[in-house]
């Protein structure tokens, strides 16, 4: 155990975290041998253990939760009778506790006294039996540790081996009998996730005798794909030894595929990268170093999970487990560096110090999150209706082919614009607009269709980009063949009246409202940006729109790619480089300047307050924490002081699980490529959640999950055809509106599931509701 000593230590300093370290499933019992109230108490049947830090120096706690499953905290949450207590037990880490373990039929135990209880009173943790061992020595080894700290008033750092000992128990623990152990997992890697609400629970025997005898689909065993020829090569960024893991999609787990390999990342080109793994007989895989990869650092299991795409497009995750860490932070730099090299076209070295480290920091913090296993969660189905956008009008009977739910000249809906100040949205089809209406009962109806968007000279046109303006009475339009130019169509009329100029020579990329909520306003003028200019434009100007005087104009190629701003007016600036710009207004240098990681950013959004800001990548999202916590501008925010030399923000990147991601691209057969992230938003109102999607399936994040380190911080719903645009209703956290190739529907947050092999797997069952699709005059 003392092995993994160095290790503890280095996650236990991770002060930046109140969990130092946790178990992410198991079982919570009181057991009291010689109380008439009987043997053995279930607590919590799905649980998690951590150890947490309390504001009293040299003082930890021991943390037992109640697992929830998605939906169900927020309910509690909401109540206002809600006690916290009644899902969370606290105890103080005490050398009085007596805390130990022991193994009992293939699963480890925890058990500590219960000191208000009675003379041999004792709670005990049974750990899912897929927990590692190497998690259960380090969480035993960072106890230890803090009941040094108190003990001692000291840091652990200088504990001897016999000092820590000492609090190295064991007592006889008795078994609590009403427990019985998980079973087995099929992999030493993956620890499956097992949760239900407790309603679920109570319907399983009833869902058990309504399932269809139809027999599961039938899987086959993931095979290894024969390896591709590796170039020939030039500078190696890094070479080091490892063991080879792939996942099973059929058993939802990773397997051992060789013992001994030797994973290379080397140079091939001109910012040209490779990744190369050879065991001592064969080749096993190789592939370019590109975004796709969809790389994820796990310090604390010591792996490196990433995906492999074959030439036909077939996906496969595969993961490198090191012998230390010394050993993954070479090869985390080698493909940092690679994957940065390749991006930005210049050196890593030439790169400034903090921005390497702010680079390598932001891939720690994904780590490898539990692969559900095959007994598939029950999800509350019967009271929580895929409603859909389903109205009064909805025929439980129609037959698909009795509504024509696409337009014979091949267009697909493409973008979605959410009405702020009317309950509205707009879906650009083509040349045409589909309007929509938000009704009372969460759901949507088919209003009207604006049916030629054309220029005021008579010239039809698909709109690359739209957004609602002037108290959502206008949209204004860009016209990919007129980069100069934008349009503004009075959406009384349903026709464009106007087409504003921008400027001679600098081109509009994108462009943004003047504050967050400007369009429930009457405010005339918006931001644009070019590839390497930010500026405001203002339609009552006569000739160009653009003013000249609050132009910002760099003489480098940034290549802007996205802008957004917040409630003040404050701004920030994305590029296809990858990095971000905030700004307190139009006209000056921003005030502070967020590195690029790796890939580039076409998405952007900002939280009302300005204190978070989503960046959209290909294969992440990007949530940055704009608020100062160090320094002379401790509380500030990023975009009215910059922040000092050696105080980043902190980068958090939102990754979808690599395991996922093969399960994905198994079923659905297309590669990572998230639609721009929306934070819910409203006048007044807290961002809670994210939205975004890839594919066929849709995935939100919950805000407060994230914060707090949950490994499960993402549900996702699956649809038969791919997610053109999403976003969530104006006000609302819990209502999403989805545009799909041919259907525009108002789903329920509620109704997303945790990712699973199930849920992955299954489409919802799409509605047939004349109004929940896309109208065949539409």
């Amino acid at each position: 155990m003392f092995m993994l000593r160095n290790v503890g230590k280095l996650i236990f300093g991770d002060s930046s975290k109140p969990e130092i370290i946790h178990l992410d499933q198991g079982q919570l019992y009181i057991v009291r041998p010689n109380s008439p109230k009987g043997y053995s108490e279930c607590i919590f049947k799905d649980a998690q253990a951590c150890i947490r830090r309390t504001s009293t120096t040299y003082q930890y706690q021991l943390v037992i939760q109640r697992a929830f499953e998605d939906g169900e905290e927020q309910l509690l949450d909401d109540a206002e009778d809600a006690d916290d207590a009644k899902d969370e037990k606290l105890f103080l880490l005490d050398e009085s506790l007596h805390l130990r373990n022991i193994s009992r039929d293939g699963t480890t135990v925890f058990a500590w006294r219960d000191l208000s209880g009675d003379p041999g009173d004792l709670y005990e943790f049974i750990c899912d039996s897929s927990t590692q061992a190497s998690a259960i020595s380090m969480f035993e080894l960072v106890a230890m540790q803090c009941q040094f700290e108190r003990k001692y008033r000291r840091s652990h750092d200088t504990a001897t081996e016999k000092e820590l000992h000492q609090f190295s128990f064991e007592e006889a623990i008795p078994p609590a009998s009403s427990a019985a152990p998980t079973p087995p997992a099929a992999s030493p890697v993956a620890s499956p996730v097992k949760s239900k609400t407790r309603s679920g629970r109570k319907k399983d025997a009833a869902k058990e005798a309504a399932k269809d005898d139809t027999p599961p689909r039938e899987m086959e065993i993931t095979v290894a794909p024969p390896a591709a020829q590796a170039p020939e090569g030039g500078e190696v960024l890094a070479s080091e030894s490892a063991e080879l893991h792939l996942f099973d999609v059929s058993s939802g787990t990773f397997m051992l595929q060789d013992a001994g390999v030797t994973a290379t990342v080397y140079e091939v080109g001109t910012w040209e990268y490779w990744l190369q793994i050879d065991g001592d007989d064969k080749a096993w895989m190789g592939q370019p170093v590109l975004a796709d990869l969809n790389p994820v650092f796990n310090f604390e299991y010591l792996s490196f999970i990433f995906n492999h795409y074959t030439e036909s497009g077939t996906a496969y995750s595969w993961l490198l487990r090191f012998k230390d860490m010394e050993t993954e932070e070479r090869f985390q730099e080698g493909i940092m560096r690679a994957l940065w090299e390749q991006l930005n076209q210049q050196k890593w070295l030439k790169a400034k110090d903090d921005e390497r480290d702010y680079i390598l920091e932001a891939f720690n913090e994904i780590t490898m999150e539990d692969v559900p296993e095959e007994e598939e969660e029950e999800e509350e189905e019967e009271e929580v209706e895929d409603e859909d956008g389903r109205s009064e009008h909805y025929d439980s009977d129609e037959e698909a082919d009795d509504v024509e739910t696409g337009l014979k000249d091949g267009s697909q809906n493409s973008q979605l614009a959410v009405g702020y100040k009317h309950d509205r949205s707009f879906v650009v089809r083509g040349s045409k607009i589909g309007v929509f209406k938000h009704t009372a009962q969460n759901g949507l109806e088919f209003s009207t269709s604006i049916n030629k968007v054309a220029t005021p000279k008579g010239k039809a046109f698909e709109p690359k980009k739209v957004m609602l303006h002037a108290e959502d009475s206008s949209m204004i339009l860009q016209n990919a063949n007129e980069p100069n130019s934008l349009y503004r169509m009075d959406l009384e009329y349903g026709k464009v009246v106007d087409e504003w100029k921008v400027h001679d020579d600098i081109t509009v990329t994108s462009f943004a409202p003047e504050k967050k909520f400007s369009q429930m306003t009457g405010e005339q003028t918006f931001l644009g940006i070019s590839n390497n200019a930010l500026y405001r434009i203002d339609p009552r100007l006569t000739g160009n729109k653009l003013v000249e005087s609050q132009l910002k104009q760099y003489v480098s190629k940034n290549d802007f790619s996205a802008a957004a701003t917040t409630e003040k007016g404050y701004i920030a600036v994305a590029s296809n480089k990858g990095d971000i710009r905030l700004f307190d207004r139009l006209g000056i240098n921003a005030k502070t300047h967020i590195p690029a990681l790796g890939e580039a950013i076409y998405g952007l959004d900002v939280s009302a307050d300005g204190r978070w800001v989503l960046g959209t990548c290909k294969t992440y999202i990007l949530l940055i924490d704009a608020e100062q916590k160090e320094g002379k501008n401790v509380g500030k925010l990023g975009f009215e002081k910059g922040f000092g030399k050696d105080s980043k923000p902190r980068p958090r990147r939102l990754g979808l699980n690599p395991a996922h991601v093969a399960q994905m691209q198994a079923e659905a057969g297309s590669t990572l490529n998230f639609t721009p992230a929306k934070f819910n938003t409203g006048i007044d109102a807290e961002e809670t959640s994210i939205i975004t999607s890839t594919g066929p399936f849709m995935i939100t994040w919950n805000l407060k999950k994230l914060l707090r380190g949950s490994k499960d911080p993402y549900t996702i719903k699956r649809y038969q055809e791919e997610v053109k645009a999403d976003n969530f209703r104006f006000g609302s956290d819990k209502n999403v509106i989805v545009a799909l190739p041919n259907e525009v529907n108002m789903v329920a947050k509620q109704t997303f599931k945790k990712p699973t092999r199930e849920s992955i797997s299954t489409p919802m069952k799409q509605l047939r509701s004349r109004h929940a699709i896309v109208d065949e005059r539409y």
